[in-house]
This record gives C-alpha cells, sequence and structure tokens, in this order.
C-alpha cells in the first residue's frame, strides 16, 4: 500500500509540491472510456457530466453508448458553449463511441 498524507486543510494539501497527478497510482495513457449504459438511467446524464466536467483542459475521454446521444451533446453545448469538443469515433448502427475534449 502507499503512504498517504493527511493534510488539516484544503489550503495545507493544495500548497504540497506535486507530482502532476492525483497520488492514487491508477493513472495510464489510454484514454478512459465510460460506457454509459452500465449506469442507471435515473443519474445516468448526471455522472456522464461529473465525468466531463473532472476532465482537465486538453484532457479527453471516450463515451460509448448504444444510441446516438444527440440530447446528451445538445445539453453539453448548452452548458458549456464551444469549452469542450466532441468527434465520433463510431457511428452506430449497435454502438456510438464519441471523443469529448476540454478545449480550455
Amino acid at each position: 500500500m502507499s503512504h498517504i498524507d493527511i493534510q488539516r486543510s484544503r489550503d495545507e494539501a493544495t500548497d504540497q509540491p506535486s507530482s502532476g497527478g492525483c497520488g492514487c497510482g491508477g493513472h495510464d495513457e489510454a484514454l478512459p472510456e465510460l460506457d454509459v449504459q452500465t449506469i442507471p438511467h435515473a443519474i445516468r446524464h448526471a455522472a456522464i457530466f461529473g465525468a466531463i466536467e473532472s476532465l482537465r483542459p486538453g484532457a479527453a475521454m471516450v463515451i460509448s453508448a448504444t444510441h446516438n446521444p444527440v440530447p446528451l451533446l445538445g445539453q453539453l453545448a448548452q452548458r458549456h458553449g464551444d469549452a469542450f469538443h466532441t468527434r465520433y469515433l463510431e457511428e452506430g448502427p449497435e454502438r456510438w463511441r464519441i471523443i469529448i475534449r476540454n478545449a480550455r
């Protein structure tokens, strides 16, 4: 198990020298892919937006769905304008895969 530092405050924690990562040790170089069908429908869009909005500037992820997620992409544009770029990697008929990149 790796060493974990517990800080007394957020300011103290963020004043620490950074290695560029979060320290979880679980990073890989491949783009993360989120199969949205695995998320319960009642919380699906909220969970997807949580993942998208957590992307650091320049980072990207892939979402995968069994239908064309046009409503989700419309909501993304409505909420964030052109802050996120999207591009289809696969366009059905069984699977749609879209790369979403934080353009900020």
